[in-house]
């Protein structure tokens, strides 16, 4: 003989109805956040203008073999324009590099700065410092600021870095395929970012 088990509704009624209120409560927070997501402007976010010191005894910047551009004692400055960069950046980066204190002093203690030893400075634009990794093995620039804006802040940033340490900035040419070559100096290589201010 089978027995029959009698099961009390209520327990069950209740179940179902804290289950429905519970999915009810899950589609009002999702609904709300899908329109808080619809309303929110999407926000990017920027890296900043970056700058590669290398302390050099001699470097130089060729195009099509030719020579274009060389510089004694001093930094070889590869810089890196983002789209966002303004003449704040410029101004900042400048003024960090030519008061950076890593010449040798009479000691042979790394105590002067590019103004101090009348230095020399050889800019080079170098987008790819904007590469970003994270995905795939095929580095993506898509940080790095369109030609004519990173042109105009490259210039500006060699005619701001030549007044700041008075003196003519040898350049790079931009846009164009360089061979650049140096002696690092130590070797002393210095990674400067404008907003990263470490």
């Amino acid at each position: 003989m089978i027995d029959i088990i009698k099961l009390d509704p209520l327990p069950c009624i209740l179940s179902f109805i804290t289950v429905g209120l519970g999915l009810l409560a899950l589609g009002f927070v999702y609904n709300r956040w899908q329109e808080h997501l619809k309303n929110t402007p999407y926000t990017r976010h920027y890296s900043p203008m970056r700058a590669v010191l290398q302390r050099t005894s001699e470097a130089q910047v060729s195009v099509s073999k030719e020579i274009i551009s060389s510089i004694g004692t001093g930094f070889l400055i590869l810089l890196g324009v983002e789209e966002e960069d303004t003449q704040e950046d410029i101004s900042w980066l400048v003024g960090k590099i030519s008061k950076m204190r890593v010449f040798d002093d009479s000691e042979g203690k790394m105590n002067l700065s590019l103004h101090q030893i009348s230095g020399e400075a050889l800019v080079v634009s170098q987008f790819t410092l904007h590469a970003s990794t994270k995905k795939g093995n095929r580095p993506s620039f898509i940080k790095a600021a369109q030609a004519a804006q990173a042109k105009l802040l490259y210039e500006n940033f060699c005619n701001s870095l030549s007044t700041e340490i008075d003196k003519s900035v040898g350049r790079g040419e931009f846009g164009a395929m360089m061979e650049v070559s140096l002696t690092n100096d130590g070797p002393v290589t210095i990674v400067i970012d404008s907003r990263n201010r470490e």
